[in-house]
This record gives structure tokens, C-alpha cells and sequence, in this order.
């Protein structure tokens, strides 16, 4: 009993920081995006800092998964939690490199006259800062629902990204000297894609994790996944 007990709080310490990191990752978005909007580069160092904080978390998470995985020897769904785990923290790792993206393309910004008031952008950086919520929340709850919310919000992004993309490409038709302004915008537009992507893999984990379906690149619709 004493050493199942101990496999749970360890199992429940993995829990918590990969929460940790979520949140942290998450943060780092909303400071990114808040460093571009408020011409602030106090946010910038903060995400850089933060930075720090993700890569320690991951190699902390990395390594528990595989004293869990070494040492206890789990069975079938303890099995597949962990090792989902270790793919869902490397998510995370990204969306703060995705982050610090962002703060370079502000660096830049904040030092210049702002091409265009800032609407889609933010939308975009909530809508992803949300998903990448509900992808760690999907996993820690093992709720497959939830899971399946944040794949249909990847095409609002998506669709946030094209409709970002046309306004700024006026821009640049209208003005040479906006490219490279109107580039940086559509940089950090793409990053954020990106961040929703990989909270997308997250999602995807949760449901093969839960249901032992793989659905990534449509596996799932073409018959293919295993049950």
C-alpha cells in the first residue's frame, strides 16, 4: 500500500507541474502580446525570465517521467499518462519559445510609430491562450469533450491568421515603406498559430490518452486508428 500511495503522489506532483508550466506558458503569451500592445519592453524581459522557468520545468517533468517509467514499471493507463506527458510538456516548451518569438517582432515594433490599431491580434492571443488552458485541463481531467472543443477552435485561428494577413498585405500594396512593420505584425500572427497548434497536439494527445484513438492528420477518419 505504502508504495502505491507514493506512485500517486508522484503521478499527483507530475500533475502539478505540468500545470505549473501550462500556466506559465500561458502568461507568457499574454505578456508577449501585452508588451506589443502597451509598447511596454518591461514585458519582454519578463517573458524572457519566464523562458527560464518553462525549460526547468520541462527537464524537471522529463525527468520524473522517466523515474516513474524506470523504476515503477507502470501498467496501461498509468503507462500511457506518462508517457503522453513527456510529449505534452515538449507542447509547452514550444508555445514559451513561441512567446519569445512574439517579444522579438515587439522589440522591434515598440521602437517605431505603430502602423494600425491592434484588433485581431489580441482576439487572436486570447483565443489561443484559452486553448492551450483547456488542452492542459482536457489532459488533467481526461476529458475527451473538452479535448474535442480545442481542435474546432484551431480553424478560428486559422481564419483570424488569413483575415490578419489581407488587411496588413493593403498595407504594403499601399505603402513600400509599411512592409517591413506590416511583416513583423504578420510574424507574430503566424506564431500564434503556432501556439494554437501545439496546444491542438495537446488535445489530440488527450483523446488517444483517454480513448486510444489517434486522430492526428485525420488517422482517425480514414479508419486507421488503433481502439
Amino acid at each position: 500500500m505504502a508504495v502505491h500511495r507514493h506512485f500517486d503522489e508522484e503521478l499527483q506532483s507530475l500533475k502539478e507541474k505540468l500545470l505549473s508550466m501550462a500556466s506559465l506558458a500561458e502568461s507568457m503569451i499574454y505578456k508577449a502580446i501585452k508588451s506589443l500592445i502597451e509598447r511596454d519592453s518591461s514585458f519582454i524581459e519578463q517573458v524572457n525570465s519566464d523562458e527560464k522557468k518553462v525549460n526547468l520545468l520541462e527537464i524537471e517533468i522529463d525527468d520524473l517521467c522517466l523515474k516513474l517509467l524506470a523504476l515503477k514499471q507502470p501498467m496501461a493507463a498509468d503507462l500511457r499518462f506518462i508517457t503522453s506527458a513527456m510529449k505534452i510538456d515538449n507542447e509547452l516548451e514550444r508555445i514559451g519559445d513561441m512567446a519569445v518569438n512574439i517579444t522579438q517582432s515587439a522589440a522591434v515594433l515598440i521602437r517605431q510609430p505603430q502602423l494600425k490599431p491592434y484588433i485581431d491580434i489580441p482576439r487572436m492571443a486570447d483565443l489561443a491562450q484559452k486553448m492551450v488552458k483547456d488542452s492542459l485541463d482536457s489532459f488533467i481531467r481526461q476529458d475527451v469533450k473538452l479535448a474535442r472543443s480545442v481542435l474546432t477552435r484551431d480553424d478560428q485561428i486559422d481564419d483570424l491568421g488569413e483575415q490578419i494577413f489581407r488587411e496588413l498585405l493593403t498595407f504594403m500594396i499601399s505603402d513600400p515603406s509599411n512592409i517591413p512593420r506590416a511583416l513583423q505584425l504578420v510574424l507574430v500572427s503566424r506564431h500564434l498559430e503556432r501556439v494554437a497548434d501545439h496546444a491542438t497536439n495537446i488535445a489530440e494527445n488527450v483523446i488517444y490518452l483517454v480513448q486510444g484513438k489517434d486522430i492526428r492528420h485525420h488517422i482517425e477518419e480514414s479508419g486507421l486508428a488503433h481502439t
